[in-house]
């Protein structure tokens, strides 16, 4: 990078005063001794000569009047190179002291700029990883929805809830060690957030989660799975305020969009009741990862059954699914990882949600059948 200010090299420590003639002021003429103003050397005495040299210009350099007005400007003596040299500094102080501010206002000004782009360049990834620690606020309430005809929590048919060994984060096998569900490998990580305190970690809380396998059944319901328990189990929220289960990406059935069911419990000694749960709904999955997921013969008709379907449709999600559609990463070597939020508001009482998908709800059948116009 070139200098802030370019050098000069000069044969003598300061430039000759202009002049007119080699050794001569202004006005001598040709023949006079060097240094002899106008009128000779009787000009000093008086009379014509010395009006004349009274109204003989004063010779300066660089605003300076010179010490010795017949000499030239090397030969005034360091006096007078000490004061130039003085001058000289005072000059480039100033104007170096103004470049460094101007410098330094620019170089403000692009780390100011900088800092501004990279924050805003650098969004929040809180909805593919949720964190209780995210600064992120929760103006709505997670949607209570119906627990579906297959909860297996007591309210319809037999309680897992009940059974020793339902709190575990890997939900692929029956809790007694029987079937194992098969399917893409498939993380939950859900953070529940207590929208009373602040929107911190509902620390504490018991997470029932379930849902079907890649067929579409429901284990303790569907025909030839009624001894089975997998893909159900309880989780406690941690001070970060997540739980995380290892299951499989769920299939689909004709007549529901691809879903996971949970329960929220105020603590695990109180999920033995359904009716303690303060929170029952359901995750949406989104639909590229389903179709990517469903191209695996292991899902039987889940394609198909995507392609007849729509959120839109959906006669749970269609009044609105933005809070209850989750993010999804990975693929089918490495595996799935599905993340949502999931704010609560300990303060209100939960809603009743109809168990739809029975007679009359509307909802679709798994393929291995179970209740009568099941599907939830």
């Amino acid at each position: 990078m070139s200098p802030l200010f370019s050098r000069r090299r000069s044969p003598r420590p300061f430039p000759a005063a202009s002049e007119h003639g080699e050794g001569r002021a202004e006005g001598s003429r040709p023949g006079d001794p060097a240094g002899t103003p106008p009128g000779g050397a009787a000009s000093r005495s008086g009379g014509v000569g010395s009006r004349a040299a009274a109204e003989e210009p004063v010779r300066t350099f660089e605003g300076r009047v010179l010490d010795r007005q017949d000499e030239d400007v090397e030969d005034q003596g360091l006096r007078f190179d000490l004061g130039t040299l003085l001058d000289r500094r005072r000059v480039l102080g100033v104007a170096g002291a103004g470049a460094g501010a101007l410098l330094l206002a620019a170089c403000s000004t692009q780390e100011e700029t900088s800092s501004d782009t990279t924050a805003e360049a650098s969004p929040s990834a809180s909805s593919a990883s949720p964190s209780a620690t995210a600064t992120q606020d929760y103006d709505e309430e997670m949607p209570q929805e119906t627990a579906g005809p297959y909860p297996g929590d007591g309210s319809n048919g037999e309680d897992v809830l009940e059974i020793s060994g339902v709190e575990r984060s890997d939900i692929r096998s029956s809790i007694d060690g029987g079937a194992t569900a098969a399917g893409a490998a498939m993380t939950l990580r859900m953070n529940i957030v207590d929208m009373v305190n602040d929107d911190g970690p509902l620390t504490g809380a018991a997470v029932y989660v379930w849902h079907c396998d890649a067929e579409g059944n429901y284990s303790m319901y569907a025909d030839g799975l009624t001894e089975e328990t997998y893909l159900r189990g309880v989780q406690v929220v941690g001070d970060d305020g997540t739980v995380t289960f290892t299951s499989i990406f769920p299939g689909c059935y004709s007549g529901r969009w691809p879903h996971i069911h949970f329960e929220v419990f105020p603590d695990v000694a109180s999920i033995t009741d359904a009716s303690n749960a303060i929170l029952t709904s359901q995750i949406a999955l989104p639909q590229e990862v389903c179709a990517q997921v469903y191209a695996d013969s292991a899902y039987g008709d889940s394609a198909t059954n995507l392609s007849q379907g729509s959120l839109e449709s959906d006669n749970v999600f269609s009044d609105g699914w933005d809070l209850q559609l989750a993010a999804v990463t990975g693929d089918s070597s490495s595996g799935y990882t599905v993340s949502i939020d999931v704010p609560i508001d300990t303060s209100t009482e939960p809603e009743q949600a109809s168990m739809g998908g029975m007679p009359g709800g509307g909802g679709g059948e798994p393929p291995a059948g179970g209740m009568p116009g099941g599907g939830q």
